[in-house]
C-alpha cells in the first residue's frame, strides 16, 4: 500500500506567496498572498503524482522530486516545521 500521508504537509514557494497545505484524507487548502484558503479542493497520489481538483472542478497536476513539488509552473519547497 502505498504511504499517502508522505507529502501532507504545507509547501510553500520560494517567496511564501503561494502555499498549498496538504491535508491528511486527501483535502487541501491553498493560500495566496495574503488571501488564506484562495483554492481549497481534494487531491489525490498515485506514487509521487498528484492530481488536484478544487471544489469549482478545476483540476491540475504536479510530480514531487527530490523533496520537491514541481505544480502548473510553480516550484514548491517543504516548509519546515517551527518548534
Amino acid at each position: 500500500m502505498e504511504d499517502n500521508n508522505k507529502y501532507v504537509g504545507v509547501w510553500v514557494t520560494a517567496d511564501g506567496y503561494i502555499r498549498h497545505e496538504l491535508l491528511p484524507g486527501g483535502r487541501y487548502d491553498e493560500a495566496r498572498g495574503n488571501r488564506k484558503s484562495a483554492y481549497q479542493g481534494s487531491y489525490k497520489l498515485t506514487g509521487d503524482h498528484i492530481d488536484y481538483k478544487d471544489d469549482t472542478g478545476f483540476t491540475a497536476d504536479g510530480d514531487f522530486r527530490e523533496g520537491v513539488l514541481y505544480h502548473a509552473g510553480m516550484v514548491l519547497y517543504r516548509e519546515e516545521k517551527r518548534s
